[in-house]
C-alpha cells in the first residue's frame, strides 16, 4: 500500500497544480521511486489511494498495473484509508510505504521482509537513526527494546515503511483515523517490533526536501 493522498500542503506552490506525489526528485515523480521499492522487492499487487487531484495520479499509476484506491469524499488517513483497501490488498500480512521520500542502501521493504516473525509480530516498523534521517525535524518517535520492541518516545525516527497485520483495523470504529491507533493497541500486547533502515533516507515533505534529496541520490544511487 503506498499512500498518496494527501494535499501536500507543506508543499506550498508545488502542488496547487499537482499531487505532491508527482513532484519530481532526481528527474523522476516521488511516486515512481516508491514503485520502483515495491517491484525490486519482488511485490505483485500495488494499491495506492487517491484524494487530490487523483485523475493525474491514476493517469500515471494505470499504466504500470497500480490499483487505485480512491477516497472522493474526504482523506481517510493512513488508518482509514488502508483498512479502505484491503479488499484490493488481499491477503494478510500488508506493506505500507509512504509515498513522500526517497532512499539509498538496501531495499526497505527486502528489509522488512527478512526481518519478519509473524509469530511475534503484529506491525514491524522500519526506523532510522536520527542521523540518517535527512530532512526530518522532531526528536524521533520511538525507542527501540533490545528485544526489538517499541516504546514511544524520542529516539529513532520512523520511516514510513513497514509491515502490519491489517485485521484489527475491522475493530476501529471511526471512519478517518491514522494506522497510530492502531499500533496503541499492538503496543498493549507486546506485538510492535522495529528494525533500522541500512542506508540513507529523505523526507521530502516540504521544498527545501527537494534539494536535501536531490544531493542524497547523487552522493549515493537510489534504491
Amino acid at each position: 500500500m503506498i499512500f498518496a493522498a494527501g494535499f501536500g500542503t507543506r508543499m506550498g506552490a508545488l502542488t496547487a497544480d499537482r499531487p505532491k506525489p508527482l513532484i519530481e526528485v532526481g528527474g523522476r515523480p516521488l511516486i515512481d521511486h516508491a514503485l520502483d521499492i515495491a517491484i525490486s522487492a519482488g511485490i505483485e499487487t500495488i494499491v495506492a489511494n487517491l484524494h487530490y487531484r487523483p485523475e493525474q495520479l491514476a493517469a500515471h499509476l494505470a499504466p504500470r498495473g497500480v490499483k487505485l484506491s480512491l477516497e472522493p469524499d474526504r482523506i481517510l488517513e493512513t488508518g482509514g484509508g488502508l483498512r479502505q483497501a484491503r479488499a484490493l490488498l488481499g491477503h494478510d500480512p500488508v506493506f505500507t510505504l509512504n509515498s513522500d521520500a526517497v532512499w539509498t542502501g538496501q531495499n526497505p521493504l527486502s528489509e522488512l521482509a527478512r526481518a519478519w516473525d509473524p509469530t511475534r509480530m503484529d506491525a514491524l516498523l522500519l526506523l532510522l537513526d536520527p542521523a540518517a534521517a535527512t530532512g526530518h525535524e522532531g526528536p524521533g518517535d520511538f525507542h527501540l527494546g533490545t528485544d526489538g520492541r517499541l516504546t514511544r518516545g524520542p529516539g529513532y525516527v520512523y520511516s514510513g515503511a513497514q509491515i502490519i497485520k491489517t485485521e484489527g483495523l475491522e475493530d476501529i470504529a471511526d471512519e478517518v483515523f491514522s494506522l497510530n491507533l492502531l499500533w496503541d493497541r499492538l503496543h498493549a500486547e507486546g506485538r510492535v517490533f522495529g528494525t533500522l533502515h541500512d542506508g540513507g533516507w529523505c523526507d521530502v515533505g516540504r521544498p527545501e526536501g527537494i534539494a536535501l534529496a536531490n544531493a542524497l541520490l547523487q552522493s549515493d544511487p537510489d534504491v
